[in-house]
């Protein structure tokens, strides 16, 4: 491999596997950065539906209290002093008391009479002096009617343990949550006859606090910032995380929020969520490390997908070096017959070898001349070059044929013009084009002959050839162009394995005149855009016959405003036909293949303006100039087609139907209330639509579309039913009911009626009064 080989595929390398890289790095750090969002949003939504399970059971706690107090049954014995002898109220009030545990979880329930100095709970009756003085105390001093008792009042001591059945024990009281009323519900600086204590385990709150997934650990925090509900270990573990969110909670004013933290060594994702029931915090931790646990398929994935990609672009730049390296090896092989090498190869540059050798060429004229030689393919090369580029008169024909070896003894030439079709449909990239081209130039170096043709070029993204011809008749040149043509493209499909398109032109004599044949073959190529890609076209035939250009133009006018008329008429199909006249006439005459995508862009924006023109915005339909790059860059016939189908027109339509459909219930309403209002008075169509400002055409087809019936009919009905509604509840004449209906004639309006119910009014009041007097009977 020589140096300058290994330099390219070393710069193919960086330059495919560097942004596959960063691109793959990129790529992980969003994923990672959205599976943690994600896995926030959840657990976010799960501690809600935490807090929402929760303050449930508070509130089942509260309204059952409320209920129970105020019962009958409490309000008889509280103004008691029970003893022994009332077993049967106290068994009474127990049961109560039990009745409210089948609707909410509770623990104990106790009614404390501080009047009569007797307590009452699940168990028995006891003497007030059972209680902890201090705790009632407590509660009575306290100014809130009804509270939660959290926090050191009812919560002390060590809070790990289960719950205990003595009230005043310590285990009990670090494990119990207490809902107190006091009764009855007075004032807060009045001093309460009694008070009801419902209480529930830590326990059973702390059970509604599991998560689904397992991952999180959710507490509470009461309004002091104290995780009242948690085990001991779980509060020394979580206490600079309980400090974090009360500080945030007061600087902030969100009611939830999330952060990182540290506990225990380990990071932590914290989220929290205020409550405005009890001013109590939720709280929701789980470690990162099971967060980045869902982002290791995700690495290993980009990984993978990375190094497939490095893998490709390894092997691309190993077949893209060997290519791009192939005419600088046959040029340092050219060099290397001149001035062999000395010493190791390997060590000295292509390029520098190549410019040794030229300076050598200067050293000795024989030198010169073999040096000449080797060149003499790229000087013919140059000479095609300036053939096609008219800076060759063609005075000098035989000497160059002499002296690069051209062939001579000629009856006529054409010029066969090759383009690549749908590179992007094969193996190949848009930027292999000029390399494919340069192959394409070697295998028609090599299939024909050199008395067959001139030195093959690569000029404007095209293979040229200059072929000859010993026949002086044109159509004998025609027919030998067109098979070297066929032979040329079953070489490159079988090569290269792609497809291309040719273009002939007429056959010429003189050098000179190969430019202009260049141009022919150009335009033989323009009917891709017609017939499609993947064919030869030979000049001769598509040579315009008179001139038609100003017809033409007329014709694709009027096209234009059908299908602009068939648009606003939302008639898909028929756009779509008359697009197919209007392409016929644009791409099958020669004149219009330079600018057709001006015209098809000035079709394009006529479309466009009749949204507009609608209300609609242009961005409903056109997303910028990406479209109109596409629109320029369509090649073929099917191409053109199916973007102004898909692209255009059916969008179009669909917008246009959207508001039209609107439109059509708005307008059949106001016709419709202009009826009932001004059925009495001579109104029609017209009428209606110099109110509404429309055109009575368009009006009366929305109408009968919305509808079902013409404007004129369900007038005529609507008129005769206010007709039968007068005759049945009024004694007006049938002369004076004509008119009311704005029927002056009074045998049209007796007409119509028959027409309409298949009996004069007359006879309808008749049949009227006939079931009216049967009746009575």
């Amino acid at each position: 491999m020589g140096n300058f080989k290994s330099k390219i595929l070393l710069y193919s390398l960086l330059l495919g596997s560097v942004p596959t890289i960063l691109i793959g790095l990129f790529s992980y750090f969003i994923a990672a950065k959205d599976v943690e969002e994600k896995v926030n949003e959840g657990n976010m939504h799960l501690l809600g539906q935490t807090r929402m399970r929760v303050e449930q059971v508070l509130d089942s706690m509260q309204r059952t209290a409320i209920q129970f107090q105020n019962s009958a049954l409490l309000k008889s014995v509280m103004d008691s002093k029970l003893g022994g002898q009332d077993f049967i109220t106290v068994r009474e009030l127990m049961q109560e008391m039990f009745n409210m545990q089948t609707q909410t979880i509770l623990n104990q329930v106790q009614v404390v009479n501080l009047g009569h100095g007797w307590v009452v709970d699940l168990n028995a009756l006891k003497p007030l002096e059972s209680m902890d003085q201090e705790e009632l105390r407590g509660y009575v001093n306290r100014k809130d009617s009804i509270f939660w008792a959290t926090g050191p009042e009812a919560v002390a001591g060590n809070a790990d343990g289960e719950a205990a059945d003595n009230w005043n024990g310590t285990q009990e009281k670090a494990t119990m949550l207490r809902l107190v009323h006091k009764i009855p519900l007075l004032s807060k600086n009045a001093s309460p006859a009694g008070i009801l204590i419902l209480q529930i385990t830590a326990k059973d709150i702390r059970a509604m606090l599991e998560p689904d997934n397992l991952r999180a650990a959710q507490y509470i925090l009461n309004d002091q910032g104290e995780a009242f509900l948690s085990p001991s270990r779980q509060r020394a573990a979580y206490r600079s995380i309980n400090e974090q969110v009360a500080e945030r909670i007061r600087r902030s004013a969100e009611p939830q929020g999330a952060f990182h933290a540290e506990s225990e060594g380990r990071k932590v994702s914290v989220l929290y969520e205020r409550s405005d029931y009890n001013g109590w915090t939720y709280v929701s931790v789980v470690s990162l490390d099971k967060v980045t646990d869902q982002t290791r398929n995700i690495a290993f994935i980009t990984a993978a997908a990375c190094m497939g990609i490095i893998i490709s672009v390894l092997i691309a730049s190993l077949f893209g070096s060997r290519k791009m390296y192939s005419p600088i090896r046959r040029l340092h092989e050219v060099a290397a017959t001149i001035q062999p090498q000395q010493g190791d190869k390997n060590r000295k540059d292509e390029f520098e070898y190549i410019k040794e050798s030229l300076t050598s060429l200067a050293v000795s004229r024989n030198e010169l001349d073999k040096q000449m030689k080797s060149q003499t393919a790229h000087l013919r090369e140059f000479y095609v070059l300036k053939l096609f580029a008219e800076q060759m008169s063609g005075a000098d024909d035989n000497y160059a044929s002499e002296r690069y070896g051209f062939p001579g003894g000629w009856g006529s030439l054409g010029v066969l013009t090759l383009e690549l079709d749908n590179l992007q449909l094969s193996r190949f990239q848009e930027q292999d084009r000029e390399l494919l081209l340069f192959a394409i130039n070697n295998i028609v170096s090599e299939t024909l002959p050199e008395e067959a043709r001139f030195s093959p070029i690569v000029l404007n993204h095209s293979q040229v050839t200059l072929l000859t011809c010993k026949e002086d008749n044109p159509e004998a040149g025609l027919a030998l162009f067109y098979e070297t043509a066929k032979l040329i493209k079953a070489r490159v499909r079988q090569y290269l394995g792609l497809e291309c398109s040719i273009g002939i032109s007429h056959p010429f004599k003189r050098l000179s005149d190969t430019k202009r044949a260049y141009k022919e073959s150009i335009a033989a190529l323009k009917l891709r855009f017609v017939l499609g890609p993947n064919i030869i076209v030979r000049y001769a035939d598509i040579e315009e016959q008179g001139n038609v250009e100003k017809t033409v133009y007329t014709k694709l006018r009027l096209i234009e405003d059908q299908i602009a008329l068939a648009i606003e008429e939302r008639q898909q199909g028929k756009a779509e036909r008359l697009f197919q006249s209007y392409l016929d006439e644009l791409l099958c005459k020669d004149g219009f293949h330079q600018e057709h995508h001006l015209l098809l862009l000035q079709l394009a924006s006529r479309t466009m303006s009749i949204v507009q023109e609608q209300g609609l915005s242009m961005r409903q339909l056109w997303h910028g100039e990406e479209e109109l790059k596409r629109l320029l860059r369509l090649q073929t016939r099917t191409e053109i087609t199916g973007w102004f189908q898909s692209r255009l027109f059916k969008p179009a339509i669909g917008l246009l139907g959207e508001m039209a459909d609107k439109q059509f219930v708005n307008i059949t309403h106001r016709v419709v209330e202009i009826v009932q209002e001004h059925y009495e008075r001579d109104i029609s169509l017209e009428y209606c639509a110099g109110v509404m400002n429309f055109n009575p055409a368009y009006i009366s087809r929305v109408f009968k579309k919305e509808m079902g019936v013409s404007f004129s009919d369900y007038l005529s009905d609507y008129r005769m039913n206010v007709a039968k509604h007068l005759l049945s509840t009024t004694g007006m004449k049938v002369s004076e009911i004509g008119p009311r209906v704005s029927y002056t004639n009074i045998s049209a309006f007796i007409r119509t009626f028959r027409r309409t119910f298949g009996l004069t009014p007359g006879q309808y009041r008749e049949t009227l009064h006939g079931e009216e007097s049967k009746s009575d009977n």
